[in-house]
């Protein structure tokens, strides 16, 4: 069981946070994962964030008062034909004293809220499918939404309609943001 999560607020760019957010991730895959993935993950984000806007990345970051608590960056995944607003949750950090709190649950929820409206259609992610299913994603097939690249962990590919109809097949390839075009990150 998820304890309650702590007053929190969003914010929904780097507005002059990205080094604080760069070093969020740095040092929660680094306390999960090791230096080099954290190292490896906080250069991700810094690239991420230099893409700018016209790149269509949305981050989404969680505050208690001026604590940054966590935040997660979505980018665009585009069809071959554009027929579908897909958006790619990738990477995702929870300040590490503060996960098992629902932080990151509310956060991916606001996140996932504010995608609808805006006109996102699809939102996948490549991660723990017991945690992402909290917040609705389920198990998608490359055959009905392929991947960029091969999957390593091909179970990790999940995914969940932002419009309430069924997950339509999509046609590959799909493309992703630069920084995340890297077959070592699939």
């Amino acid at each position: 069981m998820t304890a309650t999560p702590p007053a929190l607020h969003f914010r929904e760019d780097f507005a002059g946070e990205q080094a604080r957010i760069i070093a969020l991730f740095g040092d929660v895959f680094t306390a999960a994962e090791g230096p080099d993935e954290g190292a490896a993950i906080a250069a991700l984000v810094a690239a991420m964030a230099a893409c700018g806007p016209a790149a269509g990345l949305r981050p989404f970051t969680a505050w208690q008062g001026d604590r940054l608590m966590g935040a997660v960056i979505f980018s665009p995944l585009r069809d071959a034909q554009a027929a579908h607003r897909i958006m790619l949750l990738s990477p995702m950090a929870v300040a590490t004293d503060q996960q098992g709190r629902g932080i990151g649950q509310a956060l991916i929820r606001h996140a996932l809220a504010r995608l609808a409206i805006d006109g996102t259609q699809i939102a996948v992610t490549y991660g723990d499918p017991a945690f992402f299913g909290r917040t609705g994603f389920a198990p998608v097939g490359t055959d009905m939404l392929p991947a960029p690249h091969p999957l390593s962990q091909p179970i990790g590919w999940i995914a969940q309609s932002l419009t309430g109809a069924a997950l339509p097949q999509i046609q590959g390839p799909l493309a992703c943001v630069a920084p995340l075009d890297d077959p070592t990150f699939w």
